[in-house]
């Protein structure tokens, strides 16, 4: 089991690093082939102005750091594919709450051939902890066990699934995190560095030129336009993804109470059963 986990997580590590190196050199092509095309700028020359209304040459000018924020994209998109796929997966062919609901209303009736069915239909994160929390509750292996001790039994097996499913669910999610924080300050690195720039040319030109100078600080603030605009992506992408893991999370937590509710419910009933009553008294008793 521990070597599978190591095995699993060089695995992760390893295919974050190559999404970064294929990022990387995707956003060098693009700036480079892309907005970097001489056709973008006055008289075919990179090193001069872009063309008026040019957009494509306009980004070109924000130097550098724009290969930072294409990357950026790019694994933006990846990671959001992948969330996606894998979060699509975990919620199973159902929605995680009326999957509960229905959980809940087959453990009132003791139906536990419906619910293990269920459980097999669905599969889902939350699924997966329900089946094996009623395999825990249903195992033969238990039932010489003490109520408070199958309890605790089937409490941990329950705990332990879920420990199991929400790693998974929150996967990745710190990448689309950082990204979210990151690319506005690189784009305001970017911002500043251009700006230094500008301001350089200026001094040593001697002569001030508003044109020149309006024009470097407007290709300067390109870097902060697309981080600003990868943040908000980023943000809206995680606040989204959050919300569904809470879901499934939420549905989990309600799927595993009533389970152990049922069981010290059934438990009652059977002390309930069993106790002692008092029975009448019979003349001869009485006698």
């Amino acid at each position: 089991m521990k070597n599978s986990s190591n095995l699993k997580q060089a695995l992760t590590n390893t295919t974050g690093i190559l999404v970064i190196a294929f990022s990387l050199v995707v956003a060098y092509l693009i700036y480079h082939q892309i907005l970097g095309d001489p056709s973008n700028f006055i008289d075919g020359d990179p090193a001069n102005e872009p063309l008026e209304g040019n957009y494509l040459g306009t980004i070109h000018k924000g130097g550098p750091i724009i290969i930072l924020q294409i990357a950026f994209m790019i694994i933006l998109l990846s990671y959001t594919i992948e969330r996606a796929f894998s979060l699509f997966m975990a919620r199973g062919k159902d929605r995680s709450k009326p999957f509960a609901a229905r959980i809940r209303q087959f453990l009132s009736k003791d139906q536990f051939d419906e619910a293990l069915s269920a459980c097999q239909q669905q599969k889902g994160a939350v699924a997966n902890v329900v089946y094996k929390g009623l395999n825990s509750y249903l195992s033969e292996d238990n039932e010489d066990l003490h109520p408070e001790e199958k309890a605790y039994k089937i409490k941990r097996d329950l705990e332990e699934a879920s420990h199991l499913e929400v790693p998974d669910l929150e996967k990745n999610m710190v990448v689309i995190s950082t990204i979210a924080s990151v690319a506005t300050l690189v784009g305001l690195l970017g911002t500043v560095t251009g700006m230094i720039r500008a301001f350089s040319a200026l001094a040593i030109a001697g002569t001030p030129d508003a044109v020149g100078l309006a024009g470097g600080i407007s290709q300067a603030l390109v870097t902060t336009a697309l981080g600003i605009s990868t943040s908000a992506v980023a943000i809206v992408i995680f606040n989204f993804y959050t919300n569904i893991i809470d879901q499934i999370t939420y549905a989990m937590d309600e799927t595993n109470y009533a389970i152990l509710d049922h069981f010290k419910q059934t438990v009652k009933k059977g002390n309930e059963g069993t106790a002692p009553s008092e029975e009448t008294p019979t003349p001869e008793a009485e006698a």
